[in-house]
């Protein structure tokens, strides 16, 4: 039977309470937002599954090399690659899956809320809910075992997720392989909470007033390099676009306040994974090539066979090009290593869960004038075209300052 002393011990991923053949495990949500496996003793008929499923107790720091394969991608279709946090490969990729009559499972807004859920989608046109970040744990709910029909009645299944979610879908699947299987995650920060997220819509809600139809964390609305936390209201004029320097729930996640325990000391951490893809961001395009521009690129690490096989078969709506693995991941601290805690972050759920939503924020993201012009000379980098040259000498500057501590 599954217990949860320590929540840095679990993940979210809902793989045990997918496998439970009793139903006897709810994910119940705790104090933070963030969800654990609770088990009705009185069902539990101590089959161990729950603990043979979990990928915690059963993860493997090693990170043993395989064959890997790198490329940047760019998605041909351009309100795709806009509407994407990056370039538009996943929408590539999950497109094959449908066009072989497959589903694809990624995490998007419940219909007619802003609740993240993992679901499956089996049209192109719907394949637009997976698109651009989502800066929250998702509830797998029961798509584990919905994958896993799909999967016994021989349908291609592509199912994407957080390092953790891929990890426990692998480990629900108990080492059973499917040939029309694809796993996607990516490389990732760390997971926030749901209800930071709730409270911040609130907060939001009562400023902004009118009706919100879209909230995007990573919206390109300035352009890829300083992209913004963007919500879009049915009446006009009271959009609202703001980036990591003023917006406060970006700044919660920045500043480490508003992951999962688990985050801290994420047990997936590495470049060899058992996905067939891993995907992220790639900011400095002119590291690597010439020939793509500025506005949007994934980079995608071919972790399998398989995963080769969907970059070729994808390649009349992307335009790649082949980097060296060991080039693609040099920089990329997210893959490796864990984000530290904040120390203040226990006072700051305790106020989240005592303060009104627009006092919480207020108190922990005040707007001050050090804020407003960090806001002011990003936005005015931008519009004057050098934001890019800008971030990157800052980032010289600072990266030799600390070699010179």
């Amino acid at each position: 039977m599954i217990h949860i002393e320590d929540k840095k011990e679990c993940c979210g991923c809902w793989a045990c309470y997918n496998a439970c053949p009793k139903h006897c495990i709810g994910m119940k949500e705790d104090e933070e937002g963030f969800r654990y496996p609770v088990v009705d003793a009185s069902l539990c008929i101590d089959c161990g599954l729950c603990e043979k499923v979990c990928p915690v107790i059963h993860a493997d720091k090693a990170d043993t090399p395989h064959a890997q394969q790198g490329f940047l991608a760019q998605h041909k279709n351009e309100d795709i690659r806009k509407e994407s946090t990056s370039g538009g490969a996943f929408t590539a990729i999950a497109s094959w899956i449908i066009r072989q009559g497959g589903i694809v499972y990624g995490a998007g807004y419940r219909k007619g809320t802003f609740i993240v859920e993992h679901q499956g989608v089996e049209t192109e046109k719907d394949l637009s809910v997976f698109r651009n970040s989502k800066y929250v744990q998702s509830n797998v709910m029961n798509t584990f075992k919905e994958a896993l029909g799909h999967l016994k009645a021989g349908r291609w299944v592509c199912f994407s997720g957080t390092p953790c979610q891929i990890e426990g879908f692998r480990s629900f699947l108990r080492g059973r392989e499917y040939e029309k299987l694809v796993c996607v995650d990516l490389v990732c920060r760390g997971i926030p909470s749901p209800r930071i997220l709730t409270r911040y819509i609130e907060a939001q809600q009562a400023l902004i007033g009118g009706e919100f139809t879209n909230v995007l964390f990573r919206d390109k609305h300035y352009g890829y390099h300083y992209s913004s936390f963007s919500i879009y209201n049915k009446e006009k004029g009271k959009d609202y676009h703001k980036g990591v320097d003023s917006n406060a729930y970006l700044r919660a996640f920045f500043n480490n306040l508003s992951d999962r325990p688990s985050c801290y000391d994420c047990r997936f951490k590495k470049r060899y994974r058992r996905s067939d893809l891993t995907l992220w961001d790639c900011f400095p395009i002119e590291k690597f090539t010439k020939q793509m521009d500025g506005k949007g690129t994934t980079r995608v690490l071919v972790q399998s066979e398989k995963g080769e096989m969907i970059m070729n078969a994808t390649g009349s709506e992307l335009r790649t090009v082949r980097v060296e693995p060991d080039k693609l991941v040099s920089d990329v601290r997210e893959m490796f290593h864990s984000v530290p805690m904040n120390p203040q972050r226990g006072q700051f759920f305790k106020d989240c869960n005592v303060l009104p939503p627009a006092d919480f924020f207020r108190k922990w993201f005040p707007i001050t004038w050090k804020v407003r012009l960090n806001a002011f000379v990003r936005l005015t980098c931008h519009r004057l075209g050098v934001y890019t040259f800008a971030k990157r000498m800052f980032m010289l500057v600072y990266t030799r300052k600390d070699d010179r501590k």
